[in-house]
């Protein structure tokens, strides 16, 4: 009786050690999984570390970020999906804290004094982008300037519709050189961007003044030559996406919106319905609207400037026409566009 009972006790130790050790390989091979997703990410966005410790932590960052994204996309309850891209080992904190920029102020003139497309009837859908009056995606980097981004693509787009000439503008020439309202990289409004390229009569193409991604001297001359003008412009009223419909289904428009969620870090696909308050912090720009061939889900569409590996080739649709007044992360709160 005691050689068997020792037999089954030596039985049931083995067992229990065999399952510790497969679990404990498991855990292995999933640490090895993500060691080697990490450095294929590594390679594919050119990320390299000072040293083993930086990459220690932006290895946890990783994991941490990826391990959301896998849970949010694998209970599929959301109308978007999440994706790995160049921004998959930064912190929520660090990412809003250089790759936004927006700058509410309680100076700002928000009255819409005049609003030319008050009246105006508006089609189904509206895609600038298919029409040929935006410019490809760019990437602001490290650099909050956003708002020069936004403004930028706004110019171009109204630009476009009046001479008929698709030409990239220069944002490096708002960073460097409106800076008695804007911060360049330290943030700004677009509103201010505005009033600058009317000051300055025009602003200057991105091959004439190309973006560096930082706070420079202002550079007069040739790199200053300006190749596109505006005479105004004009906020559309605060709080209406219905009146928001009306601007952007006659050119691009200049909006501020709240990006300071995960998911919004992280989109990748689909109508965005995320979760987002109203502090704004980020200046896009809306370059059409539609509905979604799925589910019918009413959209904007927004230009980003996060670079392409971010969202849908660098733009992001977002639920239209909610409940509440001010638009999803709201987007209809802080609107305006440029005149020619």
């Amino acid at each position: 009786m005691a050689l068997m009972f020792n037999l089954r006790l030596i039985l049931a130790t083995l067992l229990v050690l065999g399952m510790w050790a497969c679990l404990a390989t498991s855990r292995t091979l999933s640490d090895a999984s993500i060691v080697e997703k990490h450095e294929r990410w590594m390679a594919k966005h050119g990320r390299v570390y000072k040293d083993d410790i930086e990459k220690a932590e932006r290895l946890k960052t990783f994991k941490q970020n990826l391990e959301y994204i896998e849970s949010v996309n694998k209970a599929g309850t959301r109308t978007y999906k999440l994706g790995i891209n160049e921004f998959a080992d930064m912190t929520n904190e660090e990412f809003q804290a250089t790759h936004n920029g927006y700058r509410m102020s309680s100076h700002q003139n928000l009255s819409a004094t005049s609003f030319r497309y008050k009246d105006v009837a508006v089609p189904d859908k509206m895609n600038w982008i298919e029409k040929g009056v935006v410019t490809g995606i760019k990437q602001q980097g490290r650099c909050g300037c956003c708002w020069a981004f936004s403004a930028v693509a706004a110019t171009e787009g109204i630009n476009k519709i009046t001479t008929d000439k698709l030409i990239s503008l220069s944002e490096q020439e708002l960073v460097d050189c409106d800076t008695s309202s804007n911060q360049g990289c330290e943030g700004g409004l677009m509103s201010k961007a505005f009033e600058f390229i009317i000051r300055n009569n025009g602003l200057t193409s991105e091959s004439n003044y190309p973006f560096e991604g930082i706070d420079d001297m202002c550079k007069i001359g040739d790199e200053t030559n300006n190749v596109a003008k505006i005479t105004g412009y004009e906020n559309v009223p605060t709080n209406s996406e219905s009146d928001l419909l009306k601007a952007v289904a006659n050119q691009p428009v200049s909006v501020a919106i709240d990006a300071s969620g995960s998911d919004f870090k992280s989109y990748s696909s689909g109508v965005f319905t995320g979760e987002c308050g109203t502090e704004l912090n980020h200046g896009v720009t809306v370059v059409g609207y539609g509905e979604d061939s799925d589910d019918g889900t009413k959209y904007w569409l927004v230009k980003n400037s996060w670079g392409t590996s971010w969202g849908e080739n660098g733009y992001i649709r977002m639920q239209r026409d909610i409940d509440d007044e001010e638009g999803l992360c709201g987007i209809a709160m802080q609107a305006s566009y440029p005149t020619a």
